[in-house]
């Protein structure tokens, strides 16, 4: 005679069963196997560091703080100074972050907050991180090609009309900084979009109906309930936005103009760090090097500082909103 077994005893004996010895090796494995890749992390940082650093060390003694300030780069003169490429790295990446953080905060809104069915949602949602999957070197190609031939007759016409304001103040002759900022804001779409969806959909649910219970629109819900309340998330996404936009290196090259200049214009030439990087090693002397890996300790230091803030305002925020 078959032997029946009341289900909710078999269940909370299986809740109540102390863990096997396999669980406890395993538990423990997968602990020190994360702390092994933690330690390794920290490590692998701290070698990145100190050989940049020590390359670079030659160069820091000999320029000291005003390779930061000065802006001449001369190499048969050996003046290097990198202070346009520190203008264009931060100008190109706040231009960028103006763009891709309002359209990726939009898509976020518009993909966790019931404007599109269902399967519209999935397949937005699934276009936008599909362009995290495209090479630098292609969305430069598409810069130059499609982007500066469509953008050139709209610089032509604010330059002419509005050529008084200082960021219209020339035109766009070809590579510059607004094609570079363009790209670069598509680049940083999936991950601004992404984080704002999750910082989005972690709100919960009786948060937006007791806003709708007292009587909101869906507009005033949102702008004043759901978004202030993600506000945390939201601003983690567009702080590590801000850290990818910073280190992007083939884009920038083919697009910014590589120009050594400071201007408010957005249709100037400039250069970036990264730029200055990829495109001055190849055919760098021993003393060049030196002066590059000092370039490259300062975009290091800028990237760090922009990524560990995000990762901290996430951290004490959390990923939905206020803690």
């Amino acid at each position: 005679m078959p032997h029946h077994t009341d289900p909710n005893t078999a269940e909370a004996g299986s809740l109540s069963r102390p863990p096997s010895k396999g669980d406890i090796l395993f538990d423990t494995s997968f602990r020190w196997m994360t702390l092994a890749f933690t330690w390794a992390t920290i490590f692998l940082l701290g070698y990145i560091v100190f050989k940049i650093g020590g390359q670079a060390l030659p160069a820091i003694s000999q320029y000291g703080f005003k390779f930061l300030t000065t802006t001449t780069w001369d190499v048969n003169a050996g003046q290097f100074g990198i202070l346009p490429e520190i203008w264009g790295t931060l100008y190109s990446s706040f231009l960028a972050l103006i763009f891709g953080g309002f359209f990726g905060v939009s898509i976020a809104i518009f993909v966790t907050q019931d404007f599109l069915p269902k399967s519209v949602e999935l397949v937005l949602k699934n276009l936008i991180e599909l362009l995290a999957a495209i090479p630098s070197v292609v969305y430069g190609l598409w810069g130059i090609y499609v982007l500066i031939p469509i953008a050139r007759p709209v610089a032509e016409v604010l330059h002419s009309t509005f050529g008084w304001v200082p960021f219209f103040s020339t035109s766009l002759s070809g590579p510059g900084m607004f094609p570079a900022a363009i790209v670069l804001s598509i680049m940083i779409l999936p991950t601004v979009a992404a984080i704002s969806q999750d910082a989005l959909r972690s709100v919960p649910l009786k948060t937006k109906e007791a806003a709708f219970g007292m009587g909101t629109t869906r507009w005033e819900a949102i702008l004043r309930v759901m978004l202030p309340t993600a506000s945390g998330g939201i601003f983690g996404a567009l702080v590590l936005g801000f850290g990818r936009a910073l280190g992007e290196t083939m884009a920038l090259a083919m697009l910014v103009g590589n120009s050594n200049q400071i201007s408010l214009s957005v249709f100037a030439p400039a250069n970036t760090l990264a730029a200055l990087l990829a495109l001055n090693f190849p055919e760098a002397g021993p003393h060049e090097a030196a002066v590059l890996m000092y370039a490259a300790c300062v975009l290091l230091l800028i990237t760090l500082l922009v990524n560990i803030a995000g990762a901290a305002l996430i951290s004490f925020m959390g990923p939905g909103g206020r803690k």
